[in-house]
């Protein structure tokens, strides 16, 4: 019963947006490579004249070479175009700047230009540009050796935004919303992965499921010169500047069917219960720090927990050209795991996101010294590579030190760091349904892992597993 609602309820969380913009006009498509800033409603004088897309070559035309600074685009009225659009527009440049080296990762975080921004639905409402992406999979994971488990199981997630052009400042209301809390609280199988709890006991060899709110956020950037400005990011529920972006948001890992088992090293701060971000930004650099809750999320995955700034983090990105982005990060999470309240955390990390178009990929090392307590690092590659428009591979390797994975006080392995290797490769077959922006992803994947022999009695000689998915999605 608790799965057909699990299931039931994910599906209508991804539906939902389909209805809410079915009576909205759609704002205007842009081009790859030239993502427009802020939202501007098509003007009055241009209404009925409708430029024809479907006739042009756009893979023959040049677009380096032309002169875009002296077209004349007032003729277009794109408010014609209802066609999938870009869910995230790059929201902290003038409109005029067509060179913008990267977009808009979770939270704060920056990703190349070069992925593309997240594609979903975009409507116009007076002066409001309004965004929905969501999807919703259902998968089979089956993890075999004696931690092992097998299970049916279905992910969701939404994204609602607004945002606005103030005359030299933007206004971006954010929010994303997840229907995991009518799993169970054990979530999901996912081996070698620690973090979090449920009933009271450490989560090991699963992932946790997200909550309901997971962003109820809003950021205001002002300029301060031409191609500079400041902002200030926050609210009840948000992101720090910690880490990269959240694996979820990264191209590189757009079809994995499973969280990292270094997600707690990287981006478990994705959801975080009191945040506040000022930054500075420029086109190839973003300097930035955040104030915000060190605890992690509780077992109560309905509600919102009471906001602190009892922590605090510090991070700088480079985006020197639509192909590259790279961070480093430092920050200070106070108490942040249930079981380990004595404890706070200094964690540093580093990133670095390569995207061409088809190929997407990111390296990245973390370090959490515990305190008291030892440090342990991790490694994650990942990559993406679109060999045609409906056929993808993916993969990725981790290397991490974890000394969760035996929660039992009396075995003499408590609290005993191992170095543990999880190798993952898999496909992914989509295509679009009907001419809308909703699409059908289908695929797998299998893992392999490296472990130290004295994890054997635990886990077997040779532990595998693989995750087969269906995912409906509003864009790709």
């Amino acid at each position: 019963m608790s799965f057909r609602l699990n299931v039931a309820a994910s599906l209508l969380a991804a539906a939902s947006p389909v209805a809410l913009f079915a009576q909205a006009p759609m704002a205007g498509r842009e081009h790859a490579g030239h993502q427009s800033a802020s939202p501007v409603t098509p003007s009055a004088e241009n209404a009925g004249e409708t430029m024809d897309h479907s006739t042009m070559d756009h893979g023959a035309m040049d677009h380096a070479g032309m002169n875009h600074s002296g077209m004349d685009h007032s003729g277009m009225d794109h408010a014609q175009h209802n066609a999938e659009a870009p869910a995230s527009a790059p929201n902290h440049i003038h409109p005029t700047d067509t060179a913008q080296p990267y977009v808009d990762g979770s939270g704060t975080a920056r990703l190349p230009a070069a992925q593309g921004p997240m594609s979903g639905l975009h409507a116009m409402s007076g002066d409001w540009m309004l965004m929905a992406h969501g999807n919703v999979q259902l998968n089979y994971t089956d993890h075999k050796g004696p931690r092992g488990d097998d299970l049916v199981y279905a992910t969701s997630m939404l994204m609602l935004a607004a945002e606005r052009d103030l005359g030299g400042a933007r206004l971006t209301l954010r929010s994303m919303l997840s229907l995991e809390p009518t799993m169970s609280a054990r979530g999901y199988p996912n081996l070698f992965a620690t973090g979090e709890t449920a009933g009271g006991a450490a989560l090991v060899d699963r992932q946790h499921p997200h909550d309901l709110f997971m962003e109820l956020a809003a950021r205001l950037d002002v300029d301060i010169a031409p191609g500079a400005s400041v902002f200030l990011y926050g609210g009840p529920v948000g992101e720090p500047a910690l880490g990269p972006s959240a694996f979820m948001h990264r191209a590189s890992a757009h079809y994995n069917p499973e969280p990292p088992i270094t997600h707690h090293w990287f981006d478990s701060t994705h959801i975080t219960y009191g945040v506040v971000t000022a930054g500075v930004a420029l086109p190839q650099w973003q300097l930035e720090g955040s104030a915000f809750r060190g605890r992690e999320p509780d077992e109560e995955r309905w509600g919102i927990e009471t906001p602190k700034l009892d922590s605090w983090s510090v991070r700088l990105s480079w985006t020197p050209t639509p192909n590259w982005a790279a961070q480093v990060s430092h920050g200070f999470l106070k108490n942040p795991e249930t079981l380990h309240g004595d404890q706070n955390e200094h964690r540093t990390t580093a990133s670095v996101h390569y995207a061409d178009g088809a190929l997407s990929a990111t390296a990245a090392f973390s370090a959490k010294n515990r305190d008291p307590g030892d440090t342990l690092t991790a490694w994650l590659g990942e990559i993406t590579y679109d060999l045609t428009p409906r056929h993808s591979l993916f993969g990725r390797v981790e290397n991490v030190a974890n000394d969760e994975l035996i929660p039992d006080h009396d075995d003499p392995l408590h609290d005993v760091p191992f170095r543990i290797t999880k190798m993952q490769a898999g496909y992914a077959w989509n295509t679009p349904i009907g001419d809308g922006p909703v699409h059908l992803a289908l695929g797998g994947s299998v893992n392999l892992y490296a472990k130290p022999a004295a994890l054997d009695a635990v886990y077997g000689d040779n532990p595998w597993g693989y995750t087969l998915f269906a995912r409906l999605s509003l864009g790709r």
